[in-house]
């Protein structure tokens, strides 16, 4: 868990882990303010690579943050708790109830209910982000409607959860979904310079500029789709 030679010295130090059958992307993120601590940003299912590093890496986890709670983001969290004890659990405010209601983290929908730990805590846009002062959290909902990425400012790194995919972007077919709010949030992430690094919920990291150039759903603007 550490920055490599080809990144900016202001780049953020964090680990990304693809968990589960999903594949869903989950990050240790370094606390800034606190070099023996981390953040665990989604916790899906069958977690053990993740919370093995994290162990591995010597600092304390401090909680869990949530870009949204779908049953894939969320499903290892008791996981997470069991091996390190009681952790603050934060989501938006809009999916306060969603950890314990299978019909909305959709998990009801593939037949496997899902119930886990529910967060303690929720933020919205404009609230300090715990992971430090570099970091800013941007609702952008859409796939769900409390979605959120975290943009590491100084860097510009974001953890996009589900609103924005290498060559793609997340579903607004669930129930819960909004094409029109999506539109917005991905007009919003258009507005970021190019250089910023998409670190997204499922599949590689991209950038802006490469997915403003090629990404089809963003071929002349957010209205494409």
């Amino acid at each position: 868990m550490k920055q490599t030679d080809s990144n900016p010295p202001d780049s953020p130090v964090l680990a990304m882990v693809p968990l589960g059958g999903y594949q869903t992307n989950a990050f240790i993120v370094a606390d800034e303010q606190d070099e023996g601590a981390a953040w665990i940003v989604d916790c899906g299912e069958r977690p053990d690579p993740l919370l093995d590093l994290l162990e591995s890496s010597g600092r304390t986890p401090r909680g869990i943050l949530l870009t949204h709670c779908h049953h894939d983001h969320i499903a290892g969290i008791d996981r997470a708790l069991n091996r390190f004890g009681t952790l603050p659990i934060r989501c938006h405010r809009l999916e306060a109830e969603w950890n314990q209601e299978p019909l909305l983290n959709l998990s009801a929908l593939l037949g496997d209910p899902t119930r886990v730990t529910p967060p303690d805590e929720t933020f919205d846009e404009g609230d300090a982000c715990p992971i430090g002062p570099g970091w800013r959290m941007l609702h952008l909902p859409g796939h769900s409607p409390g979605s959120v990425g975290f943009l590491h400012e100084p860097s510009g790194t974001l953890i996009a959860g589900d609103t924005l995919f290498a060559g793609s972007m997340g579903r607004v077919d669930f129930p819960t979904s909004d094409p029109e709010a999506m539109k917005v949030s991905l007009g919003r992430l258009l507005e970021l310079p190019d250089h910023v690094v998409v670190l997204p919920g499922h599949g590689p990291g991209t950038t802006i500029g490469d997915e403003r150039a090629s990404n089809p759903f963003l071929q002349g603007g957010p209205d494409r789709f």
